[in-house]
């Protein structure tokens, strides 16, 4: 117990004076070992990673999970190191509600078919979309949340030691000079006069102790040297670690984006999927089933009979029928599912001509030596 309490008189007395002689730097009225250059650029360096790390990192789970909540309840469950309840994203609810409804209107209406289809491709989405948020997390979120609560840590460690080092050093350095103060002015003191012999002992002796303190303040600073010293370069190393940091992080972001890229590529190919579904879904009704049976508003109407834009819709919509060969401007760039289709880029020219038989949603396409597919609707056909 004893020693207990005398360590921890000890340890006060030592922050009560790494505390006076910050406070008197901060003032002017110390003097401040300066880092090395060197030191200092890592050091800054570092700080600035550890800032922007946590600012990409808190946007990047805005942009994964808008919900606060939902945000909280993964912060908890992370930090219990529970694993979160799978839960289904908001695409995938939507789908199942829309499957639900369509087995309550009936399946085989028009509308409950069309809610089944529109139903089946939500929820694909919304796995889709479940996929890219894991992977996310997996590869971008972890690495981030890793250094900040890994390498950053230790390297903040190692920071406020140096820092206690130098205020260790600096009050060394401040102790050694008032001790060769007091010497000097006790040298300088009439007492050693010889005249006066009884107080030339007694200044002698003093003399002896002042002597004693100024080698005992030489110690204190050569050890608090080479203890600065040694932290210095403990931190540097740390600090230079940094740069390998970046390569990770630079790794974890081309795996962010090529995750992204898959996702929204997914999404674009089945939203594709799902308007030819439909197209070919109102197409075999038209014959027997008036259109406002399928499509009661306009809205609806549009978003089956071509691409989501409006301009592209009423495009397609006023467009007279092929016949012969014929310029047309591509309106929306669209990639090829299959050999038999032909992409297209927005703004570019081809020649585009109609089969006997063949999807009237569909024509062929040339672009030089270049032939295939093309869908009416992301066309724009010129006189």
């Amino acid at each position: 117990m004893d020693f207990n309490v005398k360590k921890l008189a000890c340890d006060a007395g030592v922050f009560f004076t790494r505390a006076v002689q910050f406070t008197e730097e901060k003032l002017g009225q110390a003097e401040k070992t300066e880092l090395d250059p060197h030191l200092e650029n890592l050091i800054t360096r570092a700080d600035g990673t550890r800032n922007w790390t946590e600012k990409i990192l808190r946007q990047t789970e805005v942009l994964l999970q808008p919900n606060p909540s939902a945000r909280i309840e993964e912060f908890i469950y992370d930090k219990l190191d529970k694993k979160l309840p799978s839960k289904v994203t908001n695409a995938e609810l939507l789908g199942q509600y829309m499957l639900e409804a369509a087995n309550e209107f009936g399946p085989e209406t028009p509308y409950g078919s069309t809610l089944i289809t529109v139903g089946e491709y939500q929820k694909r989405l919304g796995g889709a979309e479940r996929e890219f948020l894991h992977t996310s997390a997996a590869t971008f979120l972890t690495p981030l949340r890793n250094f900040l609560e890994g390498d950053w840590r230790t390297i903040a460690k190692e920071k406020r030691l140096l820092e206690n080092r130098r205020l260790d050093l600096d009050i060394c350095k401040a102790r050694l000079k008032k001790a060769k103060q007091a010497e000097a002015k006790a040298a300088a003191a009439p007492d050693f006069q010889e005249t006066r012999p009884r107080n030339y002992v007694l200044s002698a002796s003093a003399s002896a102790l002042l002597s004693e303190e100024v080698d005992k303040a030489e110690l204190e600073l050569r050890v608090a040297q080479t203890e600065f010293d040694r932290q210095a370069e403990v931190t540097r190393l740390l600090l230079e670690g940094i740069s390998s940091t970046h390569l990770n992080h630079l790794r974890c972001l081309h795996d962010f984006a090529e995750a992204q890229a898959t996702y929204y590529a997914q999404c674009h190919h089945y939203v594709q999927d799902l308007q030819r579904e439909l197209n070919r879904c109102a197409n075999a009704v038209a014959p027997t089933v008036p259109s406002a049976a399928v499509c009661p508003n306009p809205v609806s109407s549009a978003f089956l009979s071509g691409p989501s834009s409006p301009g592209a819709t009423v495009t397609a919509q006023t467009q007279p029928p092929v016949t012969g060969t014929r310029k047309a401007k591509v309106l929306y760039d669209y990639d090829a599912h299959d050999a038999s289709e032909l992409s297209l880029l927005a703004d570019e020219l081809i020649t585009v001509h109609t089969v006997p038989g063949m999807d009237p949603d569909w024509l062929i396409g040339a672009r030089g030596n270049e032939k295939g597919k093309v869908p009416v609707t992301y066309l724009e056909l010129l006189s």
